[in-house]
C-alpha cells in the first residue's frame, strides 16, 4: 500500500471539471484507490464520489493505493494536484 496527501490547488475546488479528469486518470488503473477526507471514504474510480467530498480550494485528501500499479498510480495521482 502507498499513501500521501494531497491539497486541493482549484480555485473552485473539486467541481465537476477536475473531478471528471481525475476520474478518468484513476480509471486507467488497476490498483484499488481511495480518497478519504474528514469521515468521508470514497472511489474516485466514481466522479459521484468524488463531487460528494465536498472538497474545497486547501483541503486535504488523503490518497491510499493498493495494486501492482500502485507506485505510478500514486505519482499520477500526485501530479495532478500540484
Amino acid at each position: 500500500m502507498k499513501s500521501t496527501i494531497v491539497q486541493v490547488p482549484f480555485k473552485e475546488g473539486l467541481h465537476a471539471r477536475p473531478a471528471s479528469e481525475i476520474t478518468k486518470l484513476c480509471q486507467k488503473f488497476v490498483s484499488d484507490i481511495k480518497f478519504i477526507k474528514d469521515t468521508a471514504e470514497i472511489d474516485p474510480k466514481s466522479i459521484l464520489g468524488i463531487l460528494t467530498l465536498g472538497a474545497s480550494k486547501g483541503d486535504k485528501i488523503q490518497v491510499e493505493v493498493v495494486g501492482e500499479d500502485e507506485e505510478e498510480a500514486l505519482n499520477v495521482i500526485e501530479e495532478f494536484f500540484r
